[in-house]
């Protein structure tokens, strides 16, 4: 058995189940706890702790949500490879291109240089326009700008939310003022926020498979959460009307990470089925900027006449990830709510990058550099598919293209998730598990696999495709 000796103390005001979950979590990324280590069963576990296996079971259950154990059938929990400096789940993302001690010992000791990272979540830095933005930063940082230095307002800058009114409107026909929106560090700050404005009592509802970290966040905010299958146009709407959900998160424009587009008659379904329970939509338009097929679907808070749907955005894979600057439009009802209890919230994005951005935004650039990163991403999205059916054709099911910054492959090969991930990276490219994002165990014929495009050039997305091929057939 594996040497399992936490500190447990049942007068701590922590759960033993949490301090237990959060014991095994700090080991596994501390590689104190190896990766691919079976975990002992939880009779074995509770004998040895003296614990329920309730206890054991319930902190077991959470490191697999989270990714940080991934549950074979007959055969018991396993610990996934999860790098070191990662806190959520993200068991096969790099935080450098060398392999880690604990992948040199999996390996027997050779060093494997990774060539090719399809990593979600990387964009084109190459075209970003550094130049400008210093400069435009600097304007920022001028002495007649020196009120920037102080506290803002705590919905974020009106100049700001004025442009993202204005560019809501001619984008995806949001109708919104300026007063609706609130700017915060990223959508996970949002959504904790929304937990608190909504109500922590409700039942809310998720995709399945759907966003890992937005899982996270509401379990992590007591939530209860009900995963919400889908069919081949999105959430079901029947199985939602069948549970208790008051409170839904969707992605209509590119599901994450399926990418089916919810057609317009799925969504004035939805909506009608937030009209009818008093519910509310969460709608997550995180890359809607980037449609390499066909005409944008119209939002789903443009096509809500009653205030149900809480329209969320980012600049994340538009501009830069690290500025962790996203908004939230919310309805009057809950707009209303927010001012009584929650004005009071410091806000959390620098004034510096919001000027910043304001200005970027002022002068024309931001309409330009997203024309131009997206036809740049839309030639890789299209290398990528040719350099599929180049090596792979017959070989693999591609689902999620079309839109977005990545697909999945479905190989048929016969080799399970885990054989896929490591077959590739022997070959030196990393892709990553779709599993992650399952809240209850997939049952999907064939493992799928997700590839990320938007931090690789074309040559390297048409040899790493090409070694993935010789890695899997």
């Amino acid at each position: 058995m594996l040497e399992i000796m936490p500190n447990l103390n049942s007068t701590k005001k922590e759960p033993l189940y949490l301090q237990l979950y959060e014991y095994l979590r700090k080991e596994i990324q501390k590689g104190n706890i190896p990766p691919h280590s079976k975990l002992p069963s939880q009779r074995n576990l509770a004998n040895h702790l003296s614990l329920s296996r309730n206890t054991i079971n319930t902190a077991y259950q959470q490191l697999v949500t989270e990714g940080y154990v991934r549950n074979e059938e007959r055969k018991g929990l396993f610990v996934e490879e999860i790098k070191n400096e990662m806190l959520l789940t993200e068991p096969y993302s790099p935080g450098i291109r060398e392999t880690t001690n604990n992948e040199l010992n999996a390996y027997e000791g050779k060093s494997i240089k990774m060539k090719y990272d399809f990593k979600y979540g990387d964009i084109d830095l190459t075209h970003f326009p550094f130049k400008l933005w210093r400069q435009l930063t600097l304007k920022s940082l001028a002495h007649e700008q020196d009120h920037l230095l102080l506290y803002g307002h705590p919905q974020g800058e009106l100049e700001l939310r004025k442009y993202i009114a204005r560019y809501l409107y001619q984008s995806r026909g949001v109708e919104c003022s300026e007063n609706q929106i609130i700017i915060g560090a990223g959508t996970q700050y949002l959504l904790s926020m929304l937990c608190k404005i909504v109500g922590r009592e409700l039942v809310y509802g998720i995709e399945e498979p759907g966003y890992n970290r937005v899982r996270f966040i509401f379990k992590e905010y007591g939530q209860v959460v009900k995963p919400i299958p889908l069919d081949q146009n999105g959430i079901n709407v029947t199985h939602l009307k069948d549970s208790k959900v008051k409170v839904v998160y969707v992605t209509p424009s590119h599901q994450f990470p399926l990418g089916m587009v919810m057609p317009v008659s799925r969504r004035l379904e939805l909506i009608e089925w937030a009209k009818e329970t008093g519910g509310y939509i969460i709608e997550d338009d995180y890359d809607s900027e980037f449609r390499y097929e066909g005409k944008p679907i119209p939002s789903l808070q443009s096509l809500d006449s009653n205030g149900k749907v809480i329209y969320m955005g980012t600049f994340a894979k538009s501009l830069i990830p690290s500025l962790r600057l996203s908004y939230m439009v919310l309805p009057s009802k809950l707009l209303i709510e927010y001012n009584k209890h929650f004005i009071g919230y410091a806000q959390t994005v620098s004034r510096l990058h919001q000027h910043t951005l304001k200005l970027f935004i002022e002068t024309g650039q931001w309409s330009r550099h997203l024309n131009k990163v997206r036809n740049i991403y839309k030639k890789k999205h299209n290398a990528l598919l040719t350099a599929i059916r180049a090596h792979m054709d017959g070989k693999v099911k591609v689902m999620g293209s079309g839109a977005g910054l990545h697909v999945l492959l479905e190989p048929k090969n016969n080799m399970t998730e885990r054989e896929l991930i490591d077959k590739a990276r022997e070959q030196g490219v990393l892709v990553y598990p779709v599993s992650t994002f399952y809240d209850q165990r997939s049952h999907q014929e064939y493992p799928q696999i997700l590839l990320g495009f938007a931090g690789l050039d074309e040559n390297g997305i048409n040899e790493g495709v090409q070694l993935l091929s010789k890695a899997w057939f």
